[in-house]
């Protein structure tokens, strides 16, 4: 093994087992690992009897701030939307906001484990587990917003085209009705795709697992599984198949959120660069969360070797081929603004960047634009853990200012200066935004204990001893566990 930690960027590439001398690529896994050791080492943090405090510390705090979520969804069920900042014309505000920000962040989990799949990217076996299980907290977070936002939750049902006495189907052009479809259809196939792949290791943790419980719990989960041949053969193809599902719906689920905005006849909105401009801006800050969960989870259990500098290092590349995307599309609207000759368009835009809010476009500017996109072109910085992690805060912060940049300001001034207003969040919106972080990071912490949060059977089919001729990966791996 490496003499240097292996979170240093700085190593020579010949004597270091870590970095290929062929290619210098930083190694997938770390070299020494065989298949007892993958096992031990990934299933001993759901396994053991001795819970790190640390994970108790988390879990107090990240629920304390989920009561906030508990108290505001009460107020404002109890008072209704007046409670929030929503005016006229600003009459969206950071329920949309943070509707469009947290199904931005569970796109990232999707291509991991889809595209990345399709294209046969052995990289994404370290990271694809806990990006899936992100996408779902993500998903959960955003979902409550369109029903909260209808102001009489008890009857979101309405949203769904359920057979009823009243005779009341839902409303097809209203934007609000397609995000439902859009983020249902996203939930229950990422959902199906996140437990599919975790069969073969509740398996495995059935079968390791002392605890008569532990065994009752994760025999259920694993449905029967034995590992044989023709289980795995069903496995996969159940998995390409949903790969092949889940691919279209990295590009339409956040294509149909960008038409909530895109079919509006108004300044700042009416135009057909949102639908790409959205999706390669919800793989942006998708893989900047990745990154904020990744790096501690790698350092606070131990995780080095299975989640390498080099899956760090290609998410920071893939942040800087959609970064690239992103800026592209602040460009393209400030030149559709000039070009249109249209005043209204113009005067959007100058009021977007130099109008009373127009700090705000500055700050995603900076954080979304000047910051990352200057810094990743250079590999030891992509490859600098500490870097790393304050980036992704700094880009998830940015893309949350864009939502906040595209809802407000194209809304408090609007055609007529007679009908010109402010919006001006209350601290129930604050309240409810803060609470669904913690709500978020209270369910990764459940899941970090409770599931596998790297796939054991998927790293082991990385390892040299599943390069044997003749042999399959799967039956060497069940012959040996």
């Amino acid at each position: 093994m490496a003499t240097k930690p292996i979170s240093e960027p700085l190593r020579h590439p010949v004597n270091d087992p870590m970095i290929d001398p062929r290619t210098g690529e930083f190694a997938v896994i770390a070299p020494g690992h065989n298949f007892a050791s993958v096992t031990q080492k990934i299933s001993n943090v759901v396994l053991t009897s001795h819970t790190p405090l640390g994970w108790f510390f988390g879990l107090i705090a990240a629920g304390g701030v989920a009561t906030l979520l508990v108290v505001a969804v009460t107020w404002l069920v109890l008072r209704g939307v007046g409670i929030w900042g929503v005016t006229i014309p600003g009459a969206w505000g950071f329920a949309i906001i943070n509707f469009v920000w947290w199904i931005g962040i569970g796109h990232a989990g999707t291509l991991i484990s889809a595209i990345l799949l399709l294209f046969k990217q052995s990289w994404r076996n370290s990271i694809n587990r806990f990006a899936e299980a992100m996408t779902i907290f993500a998903v959960v977070c955003a979902g409550m917003f369109p029903v909260l936002h209808i102001g009489r939750p008890w009857l979101g049902y309405w949203l769904f085209p359920l057979p009823n006495t009243m005779n009341i189907w839902p409303q097809y052009r209203s934007p609000l009705c397609w995000d439902v479809f859009a983020v249902s259809t996203y939930a229950t196939i990422s959902i199906v795709f996140w437990y599919l792949g975790m069969v073969p290791d509740f398996g495995t943790l059935r079968d390791k697992a002392v605890h008569p419980f532990a065994k009752w719990f994760y025999g259920i989960l694993s449905l029967g599984w034995r590992g044989s041949t023709r289980h795995w053969m069903r496995y996969e193809t159940a998995s390409l198949l949903l790969a092949g599902l889940s691919t279209p719906l990295v590009l339409s689920v956040h294509t149909v959120i960008s038409f909530d905005f895109a079919v509006a006849a108004l300044p700042g909105w009416h135009t057909t660069i949102f639908p790409p401009y959205f999706v390669a801006g919800a793989i942006y800050s998708g893989f900047a969360m990745v990154l904020t969960l990744a790096i501690p989870i790698r350092k606070f259990y131990h995780m080095e070797d299975l989640v390498t500098l080099r899956h760090l290092d290609n998410m920071a590349k893939v942040m800087l081929g959609t970064g690239l995307i992103v800026a592209y599309g602040y460009g393209t609207e400030v030149f559709f603004a000039w070009y249109s000759a249209s005043h209204w368009e113009w005067f959007m835009m100058w009021n977007r960047m130099f109008g009373p809010m127009g700090w705000g476009y500055w700050v995603l500017i900076a954080t979304n634009i000047t910051i990352p996109l200057t810094t990743l072109w250079w590999r030891k910085l992509r490859v600098n853990v500490t870097y790393l992690f304050i980036l992704s805060l700094v880009v998830n912060t940015g893309m949350w200012f864009e939502r906040f940049v595209i809802v407000v300001t194209s809304l408090y001034r609007d055609f007529l200066p007679s009908s010109w207003g402010t919006y001006r969040a209350t601290k129930w919106d604050y309240m409810l935004y803060v609470g669904t972080i913690g709500l978020f990071t209270t369910l990764f912490l459940l899941f970090v204990r409770l599931a596998p949060m790297i796939p054991m059977n998927e790293i082991k089919m990385m390892l040299p001893q599943t390069k044997l001729e003749g042999v399959t990966a799967e039956e060497t791996i069940n012959e040996t566990t």
